[in-house]
């Protein structure tokens, strides 16, 4: 897998996604639900990229994606329509920043064991529409170069690792980030719109 796809792991974990995997952090049984939460993003992930490489399987059997290199290639051509898509998804984001709000099912996390916290991995990996985009943008990719799914293992452990990313912060440093972590989630529970926005243009640039 080249790396125009590869830092697309960033995006996956920009917005709701990294706020969970913060708010966990902060919670009595930070370690536990933290491990629990990077198993769902895992298996999400994995699941999301084999539906996705499945797709676009079935959709090359009838219609051939193109050439990479190709602009006019109908795989290029889909990969600019999800641009197009997350851009409009960026401006609706921007247009309600006054009245923008964390998802309500944020706050659950602050008291959530092991069990909860995988499922809220999972969940907000397969019901986000930006990671939903990725994936399947990843799967064109995969398609197009003829690749099959281990190819898409280095995204796998990137998204992975960039959720793991609090967690590692908190056992390296654990008296600095118990302080820090909370005013990090203060910031991101007022500034969601910016992170959404963030997560976008992000996807816009590396498509791009």
């Amino acid at each position: 897998m080249d790396l125009q796809v590869l830092p697309l792991a960033v995006t996956m974990m920009v917005g709701p996604q990294i706020m969970s995997a913060i708010l966990l952090v902060t919670t009595r049984h930070a370690v536990r639900a933290s491990l629990a939460f990077l198993a769902g993003v895992t298996a999400a992930t994995a699941a999301g990229l084999a539906l996705s490489r499945g797709v676009f399987a079935l959709l090359g059997q009838g219609v051939s994606l193109g050439d990479p290199s190709d602009r006019g290639s109908a795989g290029t051509i889909i990969q600019f329509v999800l641009v197009a898509l997350l851009l409009a998804a960026a401006v609706r984001s921007y247009a309600k920043r006054e009245t923008a709000k964390p998802p309500r099912w944020l706050g659950t996390l602050m008291d959530a064991g092991p069990r909860k916290a995988f499922e809220i991995g999972t969940l907000v990996i397969l019901l986000m529409p930006s990671d939903i985009m990725v994936m399947l943008t990843v799967g064109a990719h995969l398609e197009q170069r003829d690749l099959n799914l281990a190819a898409a293992l280095p995204f796998l452990a990137a998204t992975v690792l960039i959720a793991a990313l609090p967690l590692l912060a908190l056992l390296l440093f654990r008296k600095r980030m118990s302080r820090a972590m909370p005013k990090v989630r203060e910031w991101m529970n007022t500034h969601s719109w910016v992170v959404n926005i963030a997560a976008y243009v992000i996807f816009i640039l590396l498509i791009l």
